[in-house]
């Protein structure tokens, strides 16, 4: 009896050595303040998802005379002029904001996010951030084709950005509140908060890590709160409930799968072939996208579902209010929509594009199911919805968190089967094709390479410079002769190009020089130091994701 007495005496004091350690290391890492930032940031970037909704509706009263968006019957009212040289004329005022005023002379987007996570979540100015989201708001409300959640996420970022400044916060604190404002980014465009939280890891993180789940989380359920306050607590997309008639259809859900993938590697060849073409094409900036608006309006006399974000068609689609002449139609006309709106630095993303084109290609292909085999295919509607989230998935490389928006954006989970077979089979066959997403590819266009593991990426983007030792003492002992003293680095090369240099030469150090100043010794580079460095900096990245 004395010994359990003694042993509850003591209980306290083992609970308070359990538990000290653990707490000391979550303040260590600054949560408490990272939680209540995230809330912070929630709100933010809620309120600038709402602002940035209600400008895209007022910049196309003027034209359109209504700021919903249901734009199709409004479009078809108007003069075919108008509708000609709206795009045209929102055009002429994004050249001149991206010739005059914008720092990147081109609008950011989702690419830019995973750019600035694989930098420590920074590089995301608020003032091209601003600037970017008017681009956008003209651009979307002038009738541009393109989405308006990539350009909400970006604005997010940047705001959030901006608080990490502000709070100097590290570089990994950083990432994760990059993350939040992307999770009440994506919450708040969409209403799906769950789908915010798995975007944010899927494709801005990179991985799942305890750590950051909930100032995530937080974050998105914020921003899903301001946001059904706002516009209401209704789904992006109000739909008949739909069932699979028999499971004899799976056959049939693979094929949409195989046909959704055909169109998302068309519809990225046609983004990039497009983005090419007007790379190699010489104009002034700000005649560029005034030319594509010309292109885009021309397309909307005759199609006016091409014009701006396009939900109303996608909607209809959804509801099996298009016949099949009417969905391969604008399956079409809206990719080369798409393409040359972006390709003409018009601002806009491709999430609502690619939940278009899969609504048309799920259509489409369920009226051709339900004639061939009507005793057994499901509504068209149905595939519509498996079309929506297979192609969006597929374009970005995001297949957990757009099967889940499609369930949150439809209210239902009763077809998750279908869904993720289709998804599964859409997004592996894309990624067969083209080997990464269309964010990807954008980021291999600037020379980031961040799909290709963390590795891969530290060993490109750590430089001379970051591990160097300081040069000789002696100013004599400085001087170089790069002629004759033998093999040298540059205080600019990469980590993977001097362990090259190290292992071709054989020796252990190097002297490092400026690049267009070889004669003058600024540091001394050692293999044993730059692979101590790569080392430390996995085992950072490594803890971050696990954690």
């Amino acid at each position: 009896m004395r010994k359990i007495i003694e042993t509850a005496g003591q209980l306290p004091k083992i609970l308070i050595s359990w538990i000290t350690p653990n707490l000391r290391q979550f303040r260590g890492n600054k949560l408490p303040l990272i939680w209540f930032l995230a809330i912070l940031v929630g709100a933010l970037v809620a309120l600038a998802a709402i602002a940035f909704r209600t400008a895209i509706g007022l910049i196309q009263w003027p034209w359109l005379g209504t700021v919903t968006e249901l734009t199709i019957q409004a479009a078809r009212q108007q003069p075919w002029w108008v509708i000609l040289l709206a795009p045209a004329f929102a055009g002429l005022l994004v050249g001149w904001i991206l010739h005059r005023f914008h720092p990147q002379q081109r609008a950011g987007g989702v690419a830019d996010v995973i750019e600035a996570r694989a930098h420590g979540g920074r590089g995301l100015p608020l003032s091209a951030g601003l600037w970017s989201a008017v681009v956008t708001a003209i651009s979307l409300g002038g009738g541009a084709s393109a989405g308006r959640e990539g350009p909400v996420v970006h604005l997010g970022a940047t705001l959030g950005t901006a608080v990490c400044n502000f709070f100097n916060l590290p570089d990994a604190g950083r990432r994760v509140m990059l993350a939040c404002a992307v999770a009440s980014g994506v919450s708040a465009s969409f209403n799906a908060p769950i789908a915010g939280v798995l975007f944010a890891h899927e494709v801005v993180l990179g991985h799942y890590a305890v750590s950051a789940f909930v100032p995530i989380v937080l974050a998105s359920v914020v921003g899903t709160l301001l946001s059904r306050l706002w516009f209401g607590n209704v789904a992006a997309f109000e739909i008949p409930q739909y069932e699979i008639s028999s499971y004899l259809e799976i056959p049939a859900f693979a094929l949409l799968g195989l046909t959704c993938a055909a169109v998302a590697i068309a519809f990225q060849f046609a983004l990039i072939g497009t983005d090419w073409t007007a790379r190699n094409i010489s104009m002034p900036l700000w005649f560029r996208p005034v030319l594509g608006g010309l292109a885009v309006g021309a397309i909307g006399i005759f199609f006016p579902e091409v014009l701006g974000v396009g939900y109303e068609a996608t909607d209809l689609a959804l509801k099996h209010e298009l016949t099949i002449q009417t969905m391969l139609t604008l399956l079409v006309v809206k990719t080369a929509a798409t393409a040359i709106t972006l390709a003409s630095r018009f601002g806009g993303g491709i999430f609502s594009p690619s939940l278009y084109l899969g609504a048309m290609t799920g259509g489409a292909f369920g009226l051709i199911a339900a004639s061939v085999f009507p005793e057994m295919a499901s509504s068209h509607g149905l595939y519509a919805i498996l079309g929506m989230g297979a192609v969006a998935a597929a374009v970005l490389g995001a297949p957990f968190s757009t099967t889940v928006i499609v369930f949150e954006l439809t209210g239902g989970y009763a077809l998750s089967i279908a869904l993720l077979l289709a998804v599964s089979i859409a997004t592996g066959l894309t990624q067969a094709v083209h080997g990464k997403s269309y964010f990807h590819w954008q980021l291999g266009m600037r020379g980031c390479f961040v799909n290709e593991g963390v590795h891969q990426f530290l060993s490109e983007t750590v430089k001379v410079r970051d591990f160097m030792d300081p040069p000789p003492e002696k100013e004599e002992e400085r001087a170089f002769n790069p002629g004759e003293d033998g093999p040298y680095l540059h205080d600019t090369d990469s980590l993977e190009s001097a362990l090259k240099s190290f292992d071709s030469c054989g020796k252990a150090a190097l002297p490092v020089v400026r690049k267009g100043d070889a004669t003058k010794i600024i540091g001394t580079a050692r293999h044993v130091r730059g692979l101590r460095y790569f080392n430390a900096a996995l085992i950072k990245a490594t803890k971050e994701e696990h954690n």
